[in-house]
């Protein structure tokens, strides 16, 4: 190890989990702790304000910086609002499924009421105990 890493404790490498194009603006925002999304919106401007030079200098990133891949955990630390918000759409996935569940048992339970309110209305008539006697007949 050199000086240099055992000073600072952490390598520089090209992210594969969060990589867009190679994993140089995911690795260069990890290692110096900024925001990914605005490390990709200075590569951009740096992009569009010196093109050879920037593209020349990604592609030489993308070949000579070693990549890495942390996994799913890493993924998951990294990234918690992300994962929020997949559980957040996933509760609201559920509970619009059971609001549609309930909607339909809601309905069922309404023509089943109106159905046993005619069934009561008809026995309880008495043109129902006429044809009642007129059948025993």
């Amino acid at each position: 190890m050199t000086t240099m890493d055992e000073w600072s404790g952490k390598r520089f490498y090209r992210d594969r989990d969060r990589a867009v194009l190679g994993g140089v603006c995911a690795g260069l925002a990890g290692y110096l702790g900024f925001n990914l999304k605005v490390t990709r919106i200075l590569a951009f401007i740096a992009f569009l304000t010196a093109m050879p030079v920037a593209v020349i200098a990604y592609l030489a990133a993308v070949f000579l910086i070693p990549s890495v891949s942390r996994g799913e955990d890493y993924v998951a630390k990294e990234r918690p609002c992300r994962r929020r918000r997949k559980e957040g759409k996933k509760k609201a996935e559920d509970l619009q499924r059971k609001s549609t569940i309930a909607d339909d048992v809601n309905r069922r339970c309404q023509s089943l009421d109106e159905r046993l309110r005619q069934l009561e209305k008809q026995v309880t008539s008495k043109r129902f105990q006429l044809d009642q006697e007129l059948s025993r007949l």
